[in-house]
């Protein structure tokens, strides 16, 4: 088998590849999608603590 064969994945190419591409670019975005959502989590328990504080004076 060469290389040439083994990139041309039996004419698959265009699928495998895509699919390799698809999931490494999702999981490079994931990161930042998560970390938005962690601060967008941690502010409302911020928010949510503040008024529970506040409800009890």
């Amino acid at each position: 088998m060469s290389v040439a064969e083994f990139f041309d994945m039996g004419g698959y190419a265009l699928y495998v590849w895509g699919s390799f591409g698809m999931t490494a670019l999702l999981m490079g975005i994931e990161p930042f999608l998560v970390r938005g959502r962690r601060q967008v989590v941690i502010k409302r328990v911020a928010r949510i603590l503040r008024m529970n504080t506040e409800g009890k004076r």
